[in-house]
């Protein structure tokens, strides 16, 4: 049985209520506008970056990804188009190595009153790395749809869109408006890996440890 196949039933309770809080979440503190069309050329890049990414697909997730709904595949565009650091070497697991130092260096820097600090590393969480491949090839595989997907939005302005915010408010002195933002990235961080993760290192072979 693969790895990802089940979830613990604790951990099965808590992705609907974390999905729920990262919704409200992000539909609190972002915009309603929709998200502004790409350019001409920044359609025609983000075509071909979707293109690189998928050579390196497996042609099952190549498949899945074809089938995807054009919104969502747009988004997906939009994704690769805003994170113009990209890895050909590093895996999602280190890219979130990555965020996950940026996130305690932000913690770090609310709870010293150093929002230069917190500016820096904020930003660099809303525009981090992405992985060789992007993030596709890194997700379970029956979570590759239109469904599955579906979170994508909310979860990105719970994360990336607070974490731009947080920015804004260090760099204004506002460490109490940085902090609520902060407690909506956590909310999208957990969601999102409730959502598509699950326990960290659970193995099929453990019986009471599979997901």
């Amino acid at each position: 049985m693969s790895t990802r196949a089940t979830r613990s039933a604790p951990l099965r309770g808590l992705v609907a209520p974390a999905i729920a809080l990262a919704l409200l979440s992000a539909s609190a503190a972002a915009p309603t506008a929709r998200a502004a069309e790409p350019s001409p050329a920044d359609a025609q890049r983000g075509a071909a970056l979707m293109r690189e990414q998928m050579s390196l697909m497996t042609p099952e997730l190549v498949e899945r990804a074809r089938s995807l709904s054009p919104e969502i595949q747009k988004f997906l565009m939009r994704v690769a188009l805003r994170h113009e650091r990209r890895s050909d070497t590093l895996t999602l697991a280190q890219v979130m190595q990555e965020i996950l130092a940026d996130y305690q260096t932000i913690g770090a820097a609310l709870a010293m009153d150093n929002g230069p600090m917190a500016a820096d590393a904020a930003r660099r969480v809303a525009l981090h790395r992405l992985p060789r491949g992007g993030m596709l090839p890194y997700l379970p595989l029956d979570k590759v749809t239109n469904e599955g997907l579906g979170v994508l939005p909310a979860m990105e302005a719970a994360v990336e869109g607070s974490a731009t915010r947080l920015a804004e408010a260090a760099d204004k002195g506002d460490m109490a408006g940085a902090a609520q933002h902060y407690g909506t990235i956590t909310s999208g961080c957990v969601a999102c890996h409730a959502h598509f993760r699950g326990q960290p290192g659970a193995s099929a072979y453990v019986p009471r440890l599979r997901r």
